[in-house]
């Protein structure tokens, strides 16, 4: 690993050991433990530059993190290559690499976790791959259309300039993945739709990679009419975060629902992701966890309340 100087020294400070290279092999020095846990981790880093992946200071502490947070006897495979825009796109974590191989396998498979775990990046990779090898014809991105707890008010141009700024995260997704040229002309061509999921209504996808985000603030009966869509050789994933919807109170989210209502069909797969597979600023990590503990803090506190006003 000549070069790769700032790897290493990432490996020893996390696994509190010392590594020595000696020409093409390494001296691993510490606690028995430990010494197994940084090899494990550059046997894996090793051959994902021997496969010709490039990796980032972010692939390296995603591969560390892992093995260190979960205590795995092994870091996740980092080998499975999805073709993009001039680079290869690989799971970063097991969730993410079920979630791959769940896509390859069913014909629908739901995501479900929170932000910043690859559901929709890795979606929309695995859609643009399928496009461009020929396994389907079309692309079609969809989202509701619903205000993120804020009032908007009203938005000026035309319909498609009203409803450009909810579509604005599938658009950023898709041209990390294509040259903006190429996409512009496949969306003017009809190849690539980016569509708010209203405009779905009464139509039927066939041989078509379909993709559903922010799927938590679905009603019950939009998220039917989605799933009603489908035609032959088509494949459909959704994506969300149940703890994040933005419907009114009042309303079922579509994605919740449908964890009872299709579970056990042949043909579809629920995948699950948790605050330890996500990809972003370390810090979000710890946010996502600290609202979770809130949460289940307010839920004692308020089962507390009611046992009281019951006595």
């Amino acid at each position: 690993m000549a070069g790769y100087d700032r790897p290493i020294k990432m490996v020893e400070k996390a696994c509190s050991v010392r590594l020595t290279q000696v020409d093409n092999e390494f001296i691993i020095e510490g606690d028995p433990e430990k010494v197994q846990q940084a090899r494990r981790i550059l046997l894996e880093l090793i051959g994902t530059i021997g496969d010709g992946f490039n990796l980032t200071v972010d692939d390296v502490r995603s591969v560390i993190d892992f093995a260190i947070s979960r205590n795995a006897t092994a870091p996740p495979d980092v080998s499975i290559p999805v073709f993009g825009k001039k680079k290869t796109i690989v799971p970063k974590s097991t969730s993410q690499k079920q979630y791959i191989e769940s896509i390859r396998q069913y014909d629908v498979v739901v995501g479900i976790g929170p932000a910043g775990t690859g559901k929709t990046y890795l979606a929309m990779a695995m859609a643009v791959s399928a496009f461009l090898k020929k396994e389907v014809s079309r692309i079609v991105l969809a989202r509701p259309a619903v205000e993120a707890g804020e009032k908007l008010g009203f938005l000026p141009g035309d319909l498609a300039e009203k409803v450009s700024p909810y579509l604005r995260p599938l658009y950023d997704a898709l041209y990390d993945m294509m040259e903006v040229e190429r996409a512009n002309h496949l969306m003017a061509r009809g190849d690539i739709e980016v569509v708010p999921l209203a405009f779905m209504r009464g139509r039927t996808l066939n041989d078509s990679f379909v993709i559903l985000d922010e799927a938590q603030n679905t009603t019950s009966e939009q998220m039917k009419m989605f799933l009603t869509r489908l035609g032959f050789r088509s494949k459909a994933v959704i994506t969300g975060d149940i703890t994040q919807t933005d419907l009114p109170p009042e309303r079922v989210s579509g994605l919740i629902e449908i964890q009872e209502i299709l579970k056990g069909i042949p043909g579809i797969d629920f995948v699950y992701f948790d605050e330890q597979g996500i990809i972003r600023h370390r810090l979000v990590q710890a946010v996502v966890r600290a609202y979770e503990q809130h949460d289940e803090r307010m839920k004692k506190r308020d089962g507390i309340r009611a046992n009281l006003r019951m006595q």
